[in-house]
């Protein structure tokens, strides 16, 4: 069971103190995000797809090692996905959720293990709600502002267009945080919102190393190459299947005559694999990266 202590007003995460809606208030299990760490807050649906699920993972395994922390909700879908890869890499974890942090309200209750293990592990959770307060539709859309004002950048992976994720990212645009996000399929309601993300402004993510680089890291060449080659390992057997193909670069045309499965399947298992960082695709061909 975690204890929880109410932060004095300069122990706040520095970059709350930019934002012109700041808490007055915060409270927290656990630690603080570590100074020299980049925070990045990674938002998503509730109702994620087995691609976006792919994407979450693989693109926070991708920043192992790495001085970063993932910032993230507590709640059900991608922000208890963000979180559980972040523990399962050992990357600094900060949650907030939409509730006070006491174990008889913290919101969801089925998240209380993964809160406990996120504190147990070097992380924390913060919250303005006195501990006993129960979460409101209200109380979600006010600790976004926490998650994006403390956070130097937000990447959103699948989204509807009407959703709390885009109330996300949209106040990170008004507090000058950098907004990030996945492309999807064309075909995916959740792909809706990246894509108009993308069409305002937002950076696409399709690689760990775009994330790195939009973190502002140097590659860490040895490293990596150790997280790509180990991506292997991981592969489904149309992955497979696909990098038996890349013997020699190959059109994406070519590429989906050459297996006969549906172009939507084949666009998606592409998009998975540079994901992974796995396959890259330039100058109209892809290729083993």
């Amino acid at each position: 069971m975690y204890s929880i202590r109410e932060l004095k007003h300069e122990e706040f995460p520095p970059l709350l103190h930019e934002i012109p809606d700041s808490p007055k208030r915060l409270f927290c299990a656990g630690n603080l995000p570590q100074s020299q760490n980049k925070i990045l807050c990674v938002v998503g649906t509730r109702k994620f797809t087995s691609y976006g699920k792919e994407v979450c993972e693989n693109l926070i395994k991708g920043l192992r090692g790495y001085p970063v922390t993932i910032v993230s909700g507590l709640a059900l879908g991608t922000d208890s996905l963000a979180h559980k890869a972040a523990l399962s890499n050992n990357i600094e974890t900060i949650a907030v959720p939409g509730s006070g942090l006491g174990h008889a309200t913290l919101y969801p209750r089925s998240h209380l293990h993964l809160a406990e293990e996120i504190v147990e592990r070097g992380g924390g959770l913060l919250s303005e709600f006195e501990n006993n307060f129960r979460s409101t539709l209200w109380s979600f859309p006010r600790r976004n502002r926490i998650m994006a004002g403390m956070s130097h950048a937000v990447l959103v992976i699948e989204s509807a267009i009407k959703s709390g994720t885009l109330i996300t990212s949209r106040l990170a645009t008004e507090y000058n945080r950098d907004v990030l996000t996945v492309p999807g399929s064309v075909f995916s309601p959740t792909s809706a919102g990246p894509h108009m993300l993308i069409r305002l402004g937002a950076t696409p993510i399709t690689s760990p190393l775009d994330l790195i680089n939009a973190l502002g890291f140097e590659t860490l060449s040895l490293n990596q190459g150790e997280r790509l080659n180990s991506s292997y390992i991981d592969l489904t057997s149309d992955e497979k299947q696909i990098i038996d193909l890349l013997h020699e670069p190959t059109s994406r045309d070519d590429l989906i005559r050459s297996l006969a499965w549906s172009t939507s399947k084949t666009n998606m298992i592409i998009s998975a694999m540079e994901i992974k960082g796995v396959i890259k695709e330039e100058m109209g061909e892809i290729r083993l990266n």
